[in-house]
């Protein structure tokens, strides 16, 4: 049986209300023994602490880069009190979903490093690693992390080696998941088979970045065919692509990651353990 971590799943969204410990359990029946659930706004702290309790799984706390917009000054306030408050909590693994993106349009970049340099410095003080937000944005994430170190989780990784390996030497893992499964992904794809299985971790972010025998194109969208939902319990088949990416088996591979989770969210260590 497969032990695999899920590193950043959104059982929180919409797109689960109704279902999501089902969809939780059968991942579990799959080999997907933990999940980590990150916030991206603060009215879903509680419900992410309240989904990891109930699943057995771990959870993270900030505000993410997409939700600056309506996100208030005072919030960062009300993350800090929320870690201060659930500090003692074994399942409060990082302070995330925070970082910066460069692709959607029409977000103030002020505004997006005012919040990620803040939840770094939050980060910071209660000790805890983080997971970041990376689209269009590593050179400018690392800049800050630079003078701000802190490590963590470079969720949902697509930049260049030099990029990976420099989020590497400041003591992250990367997060590989559905993407990494499209033919198309080249450079992607060399990153996986290639950097130190070390910097490796595994994800689905779901419900989003669909893997490639979920994923439907526009035209195929406009045509009325639904998007396939991404679900933890995908997590399987990214690792079997993966695997056979690096030339190893599945095991081998949910070996390392896990341990690799484990080595950058501490507190991961003792709940993997049945603590």
């Amino acid at each position: 049986m497969l032990s695999l971590v899920d590193t950043h799943c959104h059982l929180d969204a919409p797109e689960f209300a109704g279902d999501a410990t089902d969809v939780r359990e059968r991942a579990r029946r799959a080999g997907v023994v933990h999940c980590v659930i990150p916030a991206v706004h603060t009215a879903a702290f509680d419900a992410v602490r309240a989904l990891a309790h109930r699943g057995g799984d771990s959870y993270a706390l900030g505000i993410h880069p997409l939700f600056t917009p309506q996100a208030a000054d005072g919030d960062l306030a009300v993350l800090d009190r929320a870690l201060g408050e659930h500090a003692d909590d074994p399942r409060l693994v990082a302070v995330g979903e925070i970082g910066l993106d460069h692709f959607v349009p029409g977000l103030d970049p002020v505004r997006q490093e005012f919040f990620y340099r803040e939840q770094l410095r939050l980060a910071r003080r209660h000790g805890l690693p983080v997971v970041l937000h990376v689209r269009r944005s590593a050179d400018k994430l690392l800049r800050h992390l630079r003078e701000l170190p802190v490590g963590g989780i470079a969720h949902a990784f697509n930049g260049s080696e030099q990029q990976a390996h420099e989020f590497i030497r400041l003591g992250f893992k990367l997060g590989f998941g559905g993407a990494v499964t499209h033919e198309r992904a080249l450079q992607l794809r060399r990153l996986a088979a290639g950097l130190p299985l070390s910097a490796l971790v595994l994800e689905t972010d779901a419900p989003d970045i669909p893997p490639k025998w979920l994923y439907r194109t526009a035209e195929e969208r406009a045509g009325g065919v639904a998007q396939g939902r991404n679900e933890p319990g995908e997590l399987v088949r990214i690792a079997e692509v993966v695997a056979g990416l690096r030339g190893v088996s599945v095991e081998e591979l949910a070996i390392a990651t896990t341990a690799n989770a484990v080595e950058v969210l501490p507190k991961l260590g003792v709940l993997l353990e049945g603590g």
